[in-house]
């Protein structure tokens, strides 16, 4: 029976002939296994280095969302139920790791927890992994081992699983009151390595030439989404007469294809930095003005991030340009302010000659509904007017119709439009008049036929009434009753003469 799929160790074409006779008789070379989980347990190990007892509990795993900022995994896994790949291949004293990147304010950082999966498929016996855990400043192929513990059963326990397919995440953390914790100082490579190696399989078999049982022992696992950081993934090998994978560490790209993993190591580490704060810098806003932030908190506020430990005090901000417009010209300059004004110009602050106008022309609503062509906003603007906008066109643009304050009988005032203030029966106050205007609605003197409220009573008020004669409204109504007719001349005509 041939071989299915590639281990991560490659053997030789000789011993993959042996392998795939020895498979007739069942002994055949084990291979990475695809599993479903539906359930994983947490062995939970709060470890106190000054203590000769740790403190272990199980629980089962819940389902997690993202993780914090200070969490690094190189799996996309939440480490919750699904599909993953046991290394079924991984040999008795071999590390599973991963190194990761921390900013320079982050060291010395301490680890608060150590996480990696392990999975059994289909295992006949309950198993028991001695393991270790290996934490790194740098990769672990140059950098300084910083802390390892290992399981004796005592103060550290062994990974034991069911039969079964099964999975179990170990977390390792140190107690936060124990005084030993580790911190990870910066080696000068800003890399942190978390390795867990298998010590002790349940059943070892020969590195490289028999595998361990596959149903028999529990196996780190990686994801199944496929490898997304060759660079960032670890083994460390060990050496054997047939093992031509290599031997000691080597990151998954360094690897020969054919025994490289398809996923990222199910792995994840939590980790206190030594200055949670982010890095400042100076920040230069569009007035010229500085202010020391971080390059978050400058890209809220639309300024320029001069970069982590540049200060405003060492003047970092260069003078600020804007639109200047030169009225003697008629041209726009992108200058400094001070330029600006030497010429007389006038300086519009962060904008730039490209997105203004300086000098615009263009239609201006009047207040009697007229339109005035060609005219600039501060001639428009003297004679009361509603400038329309650049290159706009009286033929094109719609003033207005003017309106007026217009009172009720009762002397509630709104402002209308003459036309609509007469078909409420109203009294409009004309062109440009407001309700704010201080006659706005004031009762008019007792003038009995004083219809156009000039304060006299002569042939106007006639001329009043005949023109709205037979009509309704305020207009010529000299009487008051809503109705223009002989009662109103009668009205005048008594009236006759001055108020």
């Amino acid at each position: 029976m041939a071989l299915v799929s590639l281990p991560y160790k490659l053997l030789s074409p000789l011993l993959a002939a042996m392998t795939a006779t020895m498979s007739l008789a069942g002994e055949s070379r084990l291979v990475p296994i695809e599993a479903r989980l539906d359930s994983i347990d947490v062995l939970s190990i709060t470890h106190a280095p000054s203590s000769p007892e740790a403190t272990v509990t199980t629980r089962r795993a819940l389902a997690r969302g993202g993780c914090p900022p200070e969490t690094y995994a190189l799996t996309d896994s939440d480490f919750g139920p699904g599909q993953y790949v046991l290394q079924a291949g991984f040999e008795q004293g071999e590390s599973a790791a991963i190194s990761f990147s921390l900013p320079a304010q982050a060291f010395p950082a301490k680890l608060d927890l150590a996480e990696i999966l392990f999975a059994t498929f289909n295992a006949t016996v309950q198993t028991t992994t001695e393991w270790s855990i290996r934490v790194y400043s740098g990769t672990p192929d140059t950098g300084v081992l910083v802390a390892s513990y290992s399981s004796d059963d005592v103060t550290l326990p062994h990974l034991v699983m069911p039969p079964g397919t099964n999975g179990t995440i170990i977390a390792f953390g140190i107690d936060p009151s124990d005084p030993k914790q580790i911190y990870i100082p910066d080696n000068g490579s800003g890399e942190v390595t978390i390795a867990f190696r298998i010590d002790a399989h349940n059943a070892p078999g020969n590195p490289c030439l028999a595998p361990p049982n596959e149903n028999m022992n529990a196996f780190p696992t990686t994801d199944t989404s496929g490898l997304q950081f060759p660079g960032g993934n670890w083994l460390d090998l060990v050496d054997g007469a047939f093992c031509v994978c290599g031997s000691g560490w080597k990151s998954f790209q360094q690897l020969p294809s054919l025994c490289r993993p398809s996923g990222d190591w199910v792995i994840r580490a939590t980790l206190t930095p030594f200055d949670c704060e982010a890095a400042m810098g100076a920040c230069c806003n569009s007035d010229g003005t500085c202010d020391d932030l971080t390059a978050s908190e400058c890209a809220v506020v639309e300024g320029d991030y001069q970069g982590e430990g540049t200060a405003c005090a060492d003047d970092q901000c260069p003078e600020p340009t804007g639109a200047c417009c030169v009225s003697s010209t008629g041209e726009c300059v992108d200058a400094s302010e001070a330029l600006c004004d030497a010429f007389s110009g006038s300086w519009l602050i962060g904008q730039a000659c490209a997105d203004v106008v300086c000098f615009p022309i263009g239609a201006c609503c009047l207040l009697d509904g007229s339109c005035v062509p060609d005219s600039t906003p501060e001639s428009c603007t003297a004679f009361d007017g509603t400038f329309q906008g650049d290159a706009t066109e009286c033929d094109v643009v719609e003033c207005p119709e003017p309106q007026g304050w217009c009172c009720t009988k009762s002397g509630d005032c709104f402002e209308l439009t003459e036309a609509t203030c007469n078909a409420f029966g109203g009294s409009w106050g004309g062109i440009g008049s407001g309700c704010s205007d201080a006659d706005a609605c004031e009762e008019s003197p007792d003038c009995p036929g004083d219809t156009t409220g000039d304060g006299v009573v002569d042939v106007n008020d006639v001329l009043d009434v005949l023109a709205n004669y037979g009509g309704s409204g305020s207009n010529g109504d000299a009487d008051g009753d809503g109705d223009i007719d002989v009662d109103d001349i009668l009205e005048v005509i008594n009236g006759w003469g001055d108020c």
